[in-house]
Formats: C-alpha cells, sequence, structure tokens
C-alpha cells in the first residue's frame, strides 16, 4: 500500500484540496488501525495496506502543506513534526507494551492509535476552510 501512495495521495490532493484529501486519509487511516481488532486474518491484512498507504500520504501531505504555508523556512516546521513524530514513535509502542502487559490486550493501545489520528483529523478538520480563501496557495 504505501509503494504507490506519494504518487495516489499528490493526485487526489491536486484535484480536491490538500487538506480534504488529508481528512480522507486520516478517516482511512483510522479504519486500517482497527481493523486488526476484528481477528481476521483478511481484516489484519486490508488494515495493513490501508495504514500502510495512508501513512506515507499523510506524511507526504503535511509535508508539501509545510512546504506551501512557510516557502521561506519550511525545514524548521519539518523539523518540529520529525521531532514530535518520532517521540510519538517511542512513546506509542511503550505506552502499548504496558497496557498489554497488564491489560492482556493490544486492543487499548490500537485504540490510543486510533484516537490519537481523529484527534488529528479533528485538527485537519479546521483548516479546510483554508482551501476556499486559498484556493491558489492550496491546490497546484
Amino acid at each position: 500500500g504505501a509503494l504507490p501512495a506519494v504518487l495516489v495521495w499528490d493526485r487526489l490532493a491536486r484535484a480536491f484540496g490538500y487538506f480534504s484529501t488529508l481528512m480522507l486519509a486520516y478517516i482511512l487511516q483510522i479504519l486500517g488501525i482497527l481493523l486488526p481488532l476484528q481477528g481476521s486474518l483478511i481484516a489484519a491484512i486490508f488494515g495493513a495496506f490501508l495504514f500502510g498507504a495512508t501513512f506515507v500520504g499523510c506524511v507526504s501531505l503535511v509535508l508539501t502543506l509545510s512546504g506551501r504555508f512557510y516557502p521561506n523556512s519550511p525545514a524548521r516546521l519539518m523539523g518540529k513534526m520529525t521531532l514530535s513524530y518520532g517521540i510519538a514513535q517511542i512513546l506509542g509502542p511503550a505506552v502499548t507494551g504496558v497496557l498489554t502487559e497488564q491489560l492482556g490486550s493490544y486492543a487499548w493501545g490500537v485504540g490510543m492509535a486510533a484516537v490519537c489520528v481523529a484527534l488529528g483529523a479533528v485538527i485537519n478538520a479546521r483548516l479546510i476552510p483554508l482551501e476556499q480563501h486559498e484556493p491558489a496557495l492550496i491546490r497546484s
């Protein structure tokens, strides 16, 4: 799923706007995170596919937006995003491990991951109106 993701998500963003496309990616990523909880192999495979496709898409879309909104110093914002992402990549599995050990299930950790992505979607939803005000900036 990750292999063609950048090209597919960029094409969608150019057609529908970056924030709207990012919202779609967030929603599909939440689905991809939660699908393995169904317990079937097919759900786990489809969830992994969705997660891979949307993960790479979200990163590429956000990095593109940072370059467009901060053309004079995009590296500063990209660095902050990379740092926060790195911290989450360390803390997420650690917290999930503790929860899994105490509760006997990955469900709580997986649910927390879905909630974090949902929080990103809520924040993104507040930015979607920028597409109407700055169409030349957001769409290319």
